[in-house]
């Protein structure tokens, strides 16, 4: 199959499977008498592998330690399970920032008393000031 026909039945856009064969996650495919590239059932499966690890928000370089397990089934998935303790460590730091983050925009936003006065708008006087950024919570020079 052609490489848009990939594209398509994949839901991954053709700058990103170029892009993947780069980058050495998915191989290069065999080039036809006119020079198009030939992609086959391997590469599809291989590119729905990745698609899956990237919608799970894993990295480039997670995705290609996993195809590394996937490529040598005879290792043990110790390793695979190791990955995903840390992938899932990270997401619990990346919402408990989320939840601060939520926290201090709440705060500010509470800082606001909607009134007819167009000069004195408190959550703009609270971002432009260094202790308002203290108040929030946020450091110095952010």
């Amino acid at each position: 199959m052609k490489i848009g026909e990939l594209a398509v039945r994949s839901g991954c856009l053709v700058e990103t499977i170029r892009y993947y064969e780069r980058i050495g996650l998915l191989t290069p495919p065999e080039r036809s008498a006119n020079n198009y590239r030939s992609y086959n059932e391997t590469h599809s499966e291989r590119l729905s592998f990745i698609r899956h690890c990237r919608a799970l928000d894993m990295s480039i370089d997670e995705v290609r330690i996993l195809l590394n397990f996937r490529e040598h089934p005879e290792q043990e998935c110790a390793g695979v399970n190791q990955l995903l303790d840390r992938h899932i460590a990270q997401v619990l730091e990346r919402i408990e920032a989320l939840s601060a983050l939520e926290s201090q925009l709440r705060e500010l936003r509470g800082r606001c008393v909607v009134s007819d006065r167009s000069d004195s708008c408190a959550i703009l006087r609270t971002l432009g000031t260094d202790s308002g950024n203290a108040a929030l919570g946020l450091p110095h020079g952010t």
